[in-house]
């Protein structure tokens, strides 16, 4: 009797299975926050600089159909150097007062949606697998601008 409870008792193996329900459960998990966190802070990062970008670039043209083009090139020029996707409509630009009017102000804003790692197609494209991200740039056109 004393053999078997021995036998019952003993704690050999124990700690493999320990660390593999620790990997499994905890660790895991925690990579993948991670790894979500980090490309959506990427694209956080991205959308800011697209913003600032097109909003240089959208104040400095010389014409409202060039400041709305400028603004898109580089919109897309920012996303894609971050790694970002690039959908197309990401950017929006509102004028405050007269567009390109010395004194006027406009507003860009960059969005777009981050893809969550390792999720099939079918929940990537929708609102539980995609976060959006959005940046905002304000600038006021130069008051010695040339008309």
């Amino acid at each position: 009797m004393n053999h078997v409870r021995h036998h019952l008792t003993r704690d050999e193996g124990a700690a493999a299975i320990e660390f593999v329900v620790l990997v499994v459960i905890v660790i895991v998990p925690i990579v993948y926050v991670v790894l979500a966190a980090m490309q959506v802070q990427a694209a956080a990062y991205a959308v800011t600089q697209a913003a600032r970008e097109s909003a240089r670039a959208f104040v400095q043209a010389d014409s409202l159909a060039q400041a709305r083009a400028s603004a898109r090139l580089a919109t897309r020029i920012a996303l894609e150097d971050q790694g970002v996707k690039v959908r197309g409509d990401e950017v929006t630009v509102t004028c405050e007062g007269v567009c390109l009017a010395p004194g006027s102000a406009i507003r860009v804003t960059v969005s777009t949606r981050v893809r969550l790692p390792f999720l099939p197609e079918n929940l990537a494209e929708s609102t539980v697998g995609a976060v959006p991200v959005t940046g905002e740039h304000f600038a006021v056109i130069d008051d010695y601008r040339s008309e």
